[in-house]
């Protein structure tokens, strides 16, 4: 019956202004009747073409639609995820994901300027230049699955949240060249008296050494392209929801669900779990940061999350409140180990990377 559905749901019958949650969760990626031609996301391709033309820079950058942002190792070509050409498809990302990743003009371009600056040092071999690897590091170095960053660093710019110029060295040329494309932006006023001031004035002497310059590099393996992707909706989101475990607002639903039960009117008497934590939280970040040696906002921030989510569900304890502490110190450091040793809080996943 699921193969007669999916033979039925081909690319020619699938009209996603109408079909169900339940209908498109069936059909495969590769059926989805999409293109990027004449939609919004043609039109932010065009204006990051533009943005290089303005710059005297002779390269485009060929887009195509893949499974997520990605630009393919040594490739001079940029992955779009598929989900953003249509409001049906982003707003089914949403549902899974929270969010869609690029969706809205300033946020597409500010992850298309990052790629481009991948592709852009693939077309012209800047990574291989002495200087390049002296200013930002060596190139080769191996991708980690995690990162840990330092937020207050002001060695980097920042542009992608997350403090993404801090992963690799790749990452810190790409972040850069993005800051230096962005039209308008007076990066030489905005990061006056930070390092970061000086890799920014390397980009625009490199860039102006490739001005009008054809690339020397022109391959584009379109790799992850939407059309190969021969899995079904239900499948992509099962993975990806996998894969993002921790960024979800459920991520602490089984241990809280052990420890604390559900308001009702019956136990309505009994003291609130997010009380419990505001109560004790400088004792158990201290305890916490004494036992694994982290800094204490990064185990304020864990606990934030995980009071934020009892509020969210009303939990309240029926125990004693030394014996609710005690577990949620032990919790806690065991996710803070996993982020010492890993750089996520749940040790055993390891997220993609594609660049």
């Amino acid at each position: 019956m699921t193969l007669f559905i999916l033979q039925l749901m081909s690319s020619k019958n699938i009209c996603l202004e109408t079909i169900t949650d339940e209908e498109l969760l069936k059909v495969r990626i590769s059926d989805l009747p999409i293109e990027i031609k004449s939609t919004w996301v043609e039109e932010c391709v065009q204006q990051l073409y533009q943005e290089l033309e303005e710059k005297g820079l002779n390269f485009r950058p060929e887009c195509y639609l893949a499974d997520e942002w990605l630009t393919p190792q040594y490739e001079t070509c940029i992955g779009i995820p598929f989900y953003l050409i249509h409001p049906t498809l982003i707003r089914l990302e949403k549902k899974f994901m929270i969010d869609a990743e690029g969706d809205g003009k300033v946020w597409c371009m500010k992850l298309l300027r990052h790629e481009a600056g991948h592709a852009i040092s693939y077309a012209y071999r800047l990574h291989r230049q002495k200087k390049w690897q002296k200013i930002f590091g060596p190139s080769t170095a191996e991708y980690g699955e995690n990162y840990k960053y330092r937020p207050y660093s002001k060695n980097y710019v920042r542009h992608l949240d997350g403090f993404y110029a801090q992963y690799h060295p790749e990452e810190d040329f790409v972040e850069t060249f993005a800051v230096w494309l962005t039209p308008g932006l007076d990066w030489k006023e905005k990061y006056q008296g930070w390092k970061a001031l000086a890799k920014l004035n390397y980009v625009d002497e490199l860039m102006q050494g490739i001005k009008g310059v054809a690339p020397i590099v022109k391959s584009s393996e379109k790799f992850w392209r939407f059309k190969t992707l021969r899995y079904t909706l239900n499948h992509y989101y099962k993975n990806k929801r996998n894969l993002w475990a921790e960024d979800f607002p459920d991520f602490h639903d089984t241990f809280l669900k052990k420890h604390f039960v559900l308001q009702t009117k019956e136990n309505k008497q009994y003291t609130l779990a997010s009380q419990i934590i505001r109560k004790y939280r400088r004792e158990i970040i201290k305890s916490v940061g004494r036992y694994c040696g982290e800094k204490k906002y990064v185990i304020n921030l864990l606990l934030k999350d995980i009071n934020k989510r009892c509020r969210e569900l009303k939990l309240v304890s029926l125990g004693d409140e030394s014996v609710v502490v005690l577990n949620l110190s032990v919790y806690c450091s065991t996710l803070i180990m996993n982020y010492l040793y890993t750089g996520q809080f749940r040790g055993q996943l390891s997220k993609r990377k594609k660049k």
